[in-house]
């Protein structure tokens, strides 16, 4: 493989991985995703099963999540109005990441706290 081939595959490969993180990267939105797929479509029950995040923050982490189209916001007109949030079918596409990241979590946590 030439040098140049070999510099064009990892250029490749940065960039999508940087696309990758600009969608999910953060403090909150692998969170939200996983909140919102275990069943929580309230906001409240979205802020309540994630510790440590401001509704200020949840808020705009939701816009973000929508404007990327992996949830869906819907809002029921009713007295008082409620919102709920759903994952959208894409948000599929996210479940091997998510598994694979908590695998390894698990893994790295075991090398550095158990290892001689």
């Amino acid at each position: 493989m030439s040098n140049k081939k070999k510099y064009q595959d990892c250029l490749t490969t940065i960039k999508s991985v940087q696309d990758t993180l600009d969608v999910i990267n953060g403090k909150w939105k692998l969170s939200i995703i996983i909140s919102i797929g275990g069943g929580n479509e309230r906001f409240t029950d979205i802020q309540k099963s994630i510790p440590g995040i401001t509704p200020k923050v949840l808020a705009k982490e939701l816009k973000d999540l929508e404007q990327h189209k992996l949830i869906s916001r819907q809002v029921i007109d009713d007295y008082p109005v409620k919102i709920s949030y759903t994952l959208e079918q894409y948000a599929d596409t996210l479940t091997p990441i998510i598994h694979a990241l908590k695998d390894w979590g698990a893994k790295h946590k075991n090398k550095i706290f158990h290892s001689e």
